[in-house]
């Protein structure tokens, strides 16, 4: 590894809109935006990411008050479908009322608190309570009470279903149980700036995998708001994005980084040979090293370093035999866990021929453009090769995660329960409906279990190998938070700055009366 101290505010290398100059397209107006966090840094207590107290207020002042995403319009596609979305101890119901009317109301019974709905379903023409039988219109309004003699101070006007404010953008329904919230326009300002030739209204859910973990939400949404990660945890693909060379901007409630792809990491101070008999799971060379590590058939990981020496590790990294006693667990993960369907057999592709007269990115977008070509048509010709290639990823505060541009990727985070030491994991893919078209039918949800591993989920492809490497740090974070010295924890100036914005609109709205 490199050392990429400069002097300057930046990392060496090639900036992002640097690369951007080079683009074969017109890149968009909102790409050439830069709008950075005032320098931090930041720090922050590290019980807020175990201390029921401190859940206990995310509860009361940002969950109970925030707009927050509750679900695709998809997923209930008729009129009289409704979901549930929990947050901590809080339950709503979202039913879809008229074929473009949503609505959402408080997930309990006003006589005695049973919950109305444990899930969602479909075509519902009332909710009835399962304990004594009082019933509600898919409108909120009171529509049964048996013996309803025996309770004269129960009125419609006074015990219809306590709503909670209902927005819509991008395909997705939002609530806000606060009902002195401003609207959810005000909200996002101008997040759909941020998606000019392809809106999500224009896509359909096309996979969605629910997985718990064992961590705080926070911990885990962190980890997947920077690039400053990828050096130590994703040895993988370090050839391939100018991790520290992201852009990172912040806008209103929520924030945005732009890696840049097809371009090397600025860590990375050799170009190695391409790796002839590599395979894409199984039989890989190490960016910073050299050290080409291999599945072998005793089923131990086999490192060879520079000289042909060959070592051996478990599947956890722990040192078997040879002279070199340790090894990249990320590495080891990647190459010795768990496989896809077929992964072992995946070549590794070869780097891209460069013609005189353009560069790799410009060549590695070509491919990209024409598949999407196919779904949009004549619109690719207006798609710039950054919007194809790179990983944009936004944070809407306080757990919604829409990717940019042509990545299909969402995310969403939140606690399980109200326990502040596990949280539900989301990830979405959202593909390209064609023009005139209505978008196909929302995947089901794929649910994983703490101790489920990523491809498990296989139609999250590549992907389910790359949550593996994240979330091995994840619990491991849990408990190191409890056993640090320091009492906090501290946040990068530039290279962490959508985490520090997160955490400054997290403040800020704990210290709201």
């Amino acid at each position: 590894m490199i050392e990429t101290k400069t002097g300057t505010d930046r990392s060496a290398g090639v900036t992002y809109q640097s690369l951007l100059d080079e683009d074969s397209h017109p890149v968009p107006d909102i790409m050439r935006v830069e709008s950075p966090m005032p320098k931090g840094p930041t720090k922050v207590p590290a019980e807020q990411y175990f201390s029921k107290e401190f859940h206990d207020l995310e509860v009361e002042k940002v969950w109970s008050r925030v707009w927050q995403m509750a679900c695709h319009e998809d997923d209930i596609p008729e009129v009289g479908d409704y979901t549930l979305y929990d947050i901590a101890h809080l339950s709503f119901l979202v039913v879809r009322t008229a074929e473009e009317e949503f609505k959402a109301f408080h997930n309990a019974c006003l006589h005695r608190g049973r919950l109305l709905k444990e899930h969602g379903g479909k075509r519902a023409r009332e909710f009835r309570c399962a304990f004594h039988g009082w019933a509600w219109n898919t409108d909120g309004s009171l529509k049964e009470v048996p013996c309803h003699w025996d309770f004269p101070t129960v009125t419609e006007a006074e015990y219809s279903l306590p709503e909670v404010k209902v927005g819509r953008w991008g395909g997705f329904v939002f609530i806000n149980p606060d009902e002195n919230a401003g609207s959810l326009e005000d909200f996002l300002g101008n997040l759909s700036d941020q998606y000019p030739n392809l809106p999500y209204e224009r896509r359909s859910k096309v996979a969605h995998v629910h997985k718990i973990l064992r961590c705080n939400w926070k911990i885990a949404q962190e980890a997947f708001s920077e690039a400053y990660h990828v050096i130590a945890t994703h040895p993988t693909i370090l050839e391939s994005i100018g991790d520290a060379n992201t852009q990172y901007d912040v806008f209103g409630n929520y924030s945005r980084a732009m890696s840049p792809n097809m371009t090397s990491s600025p860590h990375v101070d050799t170009e190695w040979k391409h790796l002839k008999d590599g395979r894409l799971y199984t039989k890989l060379r190490h960016a910073l090293t050299g050290h080409v590590y291999e599945m072998g058939l005793d089923g131990l990981v086999h490192v060879t370093n520079a000289r042909g020496e060959v070592s051996k590790f478990n599947t956890d990294a722990t040192w078997v035999e040879g002279p070199m006693t340790h090894a990249d667990p990320n590495m080891v993960n990647w190459i010795g866990g768990k496989q896809l369907p077929g992964g072992n057999v995946v070549p590794l592709s070869p780097p891209p021929k460069v013609p005189k007269g353009k560069n790799l990115r410009q060549v590695a977008a070509e491919p990209v453009r024409e598949s999407f070509r196919r779904v949009l048509g004549d619109l690719m010709d207006q798609v710039s090769d950054a919007e194809l290639l790179d990983s944009i990823y936004l944070t809407v505060f306080p757990n919604f995660h829409p990717w940019g541009s042509f990545n299909n990727i969402v995310y969403r985070f939140r606690p399980n329960g109200d326990n502040p030491e596990e949280c539900i994991m989301e990830c979405m893919y959202l593909g390209p409906t064609p023009p005139g078209e209505k978008r196909a039918p929302a995947a089901p949800i794929h649910y994983l279990g703490p101790d489920d591993d990523w491809v498990e989920a296989p139609e999250l492809g590549m992907l389910a190998k790359v949550f593996n490497q994240d979330v091995v740090n994840m619990p491991e974070m849990q408990r190191g938070l409890k056993t640090m010295k320091r009492p906090e924890i501290i946040f990068a100036n530039y290279g962490e700055t959508k985490p520090r914005h997160f955490h400054k609109l997290l403040d800020e709205w704990i210290a709201k009366p």
